[in-house]
């Protein structure tokens, strides 16, 4: 039966600058371009180049014509480093929601209650009501680190006021029923490390919210982040898109692609020679659409897409 929708469905890609397009990377947008473009929907290509630090001169521009290389199109472009000024304004609107804080990774972890292992570490508030502004946050920051690490980690940071008891219950599209108390995983957790508010978080919100997004489609290693957004999204007066998480792509080891496994960036295909329907064959026949070795182009998938088809296992290269 086909899906009805209540308005017009806008998906979008979010490549990040800080690697090249991978295997991994091109799966995902694969399921997202096929999930917009079956429902007669618009996708919008986002660059998130937030990450400073991590950004590679020139990575923005790879993903982009290795996108369009595998056959993607999109209807608008954003890129998020041009976007200051609508992160502050958003910024302002959560007002006393937020707060600046200096405490580092190590200082977290050290506060933890019991032992802990991955990317989500709840924080206990130390900052609340510590600083009157940002300005005095670095001032603080700046004296105590002596000039240590890097530029970004001498910077505070931007948290979001989580109160005791706050749970986020949504329907993930693909990954079922989430349940989450925001309060005892995450706690105060961050916005941005930037004074004007432009980091991913809250940037994320902001741009999903302006520009209309229907349905987030992206990897499960963001599902533990997604109540967070939520919050944010509800912070700002609005209701935030649906979500749909989809299983990565992981090497032999079960972890997520590195270089570890191997070159499996999208170029290297290009550069042996490969033809796209190659790479989108390999890639379509993981979600059920295609035979093993079959060479199909992305719109060819179209006729077969079908998400309930996708394997809720890793994918393993």
């Amino acid at each position: 039966m086909a899906e009805v929708l209540e308005k017009e469905y806008v998906g979008r890609l979010a490549p990040s600058p800080t690697g090249a397009l991978h295997l991994g990377n091109a799966r995902t947008f694969m399921i997202a371009w096929l999930r917009a473009r079956s429902l007669g929907g618009r996708v919008l290509l986002r660059i998130e180049d937030l990450d400073h630090p991590r950004d590679r001169p020139g990575a923005a521009a790879c993903a982009v014509e290795d996108l369009r290389w595998l056959g993607f199109d999109w209807d608008e472009s954003c890129v998020q480093s041009e976007r200051h000024d609508i992160y502050r304004a958003a910024l302002e609107r959560l007002g006393d929601l937020v707060y600046p804080c200096v405490c580092t990774r190590r200082d977290v972890e050290a506060a933890q209650s019991a032992p802990h292992d991955g990317d989500q570490l709840r924080y206990p508030g130390v900052c609340r009501g510590r600083f009157a502004s940002w300005d005095e946050a670095l001032a603080y920051k700046s004296a105590t680190c002596g000039g240590q690490g890097s530029p970004s980690a001498r910077l505070p940071c931007w948290r979001f006021r989580v109160e005791p008891g706050t749970v986020v219950d949504f329907e993930d599209v693909f990954a079922g029923l989430v349940s989450q108390d925001v309060s005892a995983t995450l706690g105060d957790f961050p916005l941005a490390r930037d004074r004007d508010g432009a980091g991913y978080t809250l940037a994320c919100v902001v741009d999903d919210l302006l520009t209309g997004v229907t349905e987030v489609v992206r990897g499960d290693d963001l599902l533990a982040a997604t109540p967070a957004q939520i919050l944010v999204a509800r912070a700002l007066g609005a209701e935030p898109p649906r979500y749909c998480h989809v299983p990565l792509v992981v090497g032999r080891d079960g972890r997520r692609l590195a270089k570890r496994h191997g070159d499996t960036r999208i170029a290297a295909f290009r550069e042996a020679g490969a033809k796209p329907e190659e790479v989108v064959g390999m890639l379509a026949a993981s979600c059920g659409w295609a035979m093993r070795g079959e060479k199909v182009s992305l719109s060819g998938l179209l006729p077969r897409f079908n998400l309930a088809s996708v394997p809720h296992a890793p994918f393993m290269v």
